[in-house]
């Protein structure tokens, strides 16, 4: 039995699986203060004899191992859990190898052994909703530099007929300020899932993330490119974005079929916690 935690900051989702990912059980309760949230997490797993865990967090997190506050939560807007020690205060509780990694992340690796990119060597899964964030996963392992990618904070232009200021606190109008859920909410006054019959939205919300995605893909040429997250629930955005992608392309790079490149998750919103169940699993090896 493996632990997996998906992290997130409304919800935290543990569960129990197995090394093929089979999740045998699963809990979901509200992210409240740390202290009551960990007493939630110990609970649930006390229940079973798990040998290792993995954590897909929220974020900010410190993921630099060589930093002596690696595994803190940050600057988050969660204020209780700003600068909370997360994987030394789960060290404490489970005495069993642990990983740590964003929330993204482990979506990505969830997706990547089980799900839409199980028969590639590498993807990009790209979660859109109350943020933008990103993450790699090339042979089977989580790229990484100095600590965690943010990909949802790169500058991309706005579209002629766009005013809206953005809402991004720190950048404005970068990927996640123009083109996140709250973004959208804020730029029309309604929340996405009421807009649905507005072309016009989504016209737009295809043009950021085909930009952002034409980035992506010249420097990183993943072979899969998954895009997940609540605005994504929205499916007529899968084709508006293949095409408006080939648009930007322009032939530059060969796509011989973009509705195998730009594809939509496969797990069933369990990516999450599949992929921190696999965390779990790498550190149980590692440990090996």
């Amino acid at each position: 039995m493996i632990g997996g935690i998906e992290a997130g900051g409304t919800k935290f989702v543990c569960a129990v699986g197995d090394e093929n990912g089979n999740i045998k059980n699963k809990t979901t309760f509200p992210t409240e203060d740390p202290d009551q949230t960990l007493e939630n997490v110990e609970k649930f797993f006390k229940q079973y004899e798990i040998q290792a865990l993995g954590v897909g967090t929220f974020g900010p997190v410190d993921l630099d191992a060589k930093s002596n506050t690696y595994g803190t939560i940050q600057k988050t807007p969660k204020i209780n859990w700003q600068y909370y020690p997360f994987l030394q205060r789960l060290k404490e509780i489970f005495s069993i190898p642990i990983a740590m990694d964003t929330d993204v992340n482990a979506a990505c690796l969830g997706e990547f052994t089980y799900g839409a990119a199980r028969n590639a060597d590498s993807s990009l899964y790209i979660t859109v909703g109350t943020g933008i964030g990103a993450g790699l996963v090339q042979h089977g392992r989580i790229f990484q530099g100095k600590n965690h990618s943010e990909m949802g904070h790169i500058l991309i232009p706005r579209h002629p007929d766009d005013d809206f200021k953005g809402n991004c606190p720190s950048h404005g109008t970068c990927f996640e300020g123009l083109a996140s859920g709250p973004a959208i909410e804020k730029r029309y006054g309604k929340k996405g899932h009421l807009l649905a019959e507005e072309a016009h939205v989504w016209e737009l919300e295809a043009f950021y993330l085909a930009q952002a995605i034409m980035s992506y893909y010249v420097i990183l040429s993943p072979e899969k490119i998954i895009l997940g997250g609540g605005v994504m629930k929205q499916e007529k955005l899968y084709p508006m974005v293949q095409n408006k992608f080939m648009d930007l392309l322009n032939g530059y790079l060969e796509v011989k079929n973009v509705k195998n490149l730009i594809v939509a998750p496969e797990l069933d919103d369990e990516q999450g916690v599949i992929g921190s169940v696999m965390l779990g699993l790498k550190a149980l090896e590692m440990k090996a």
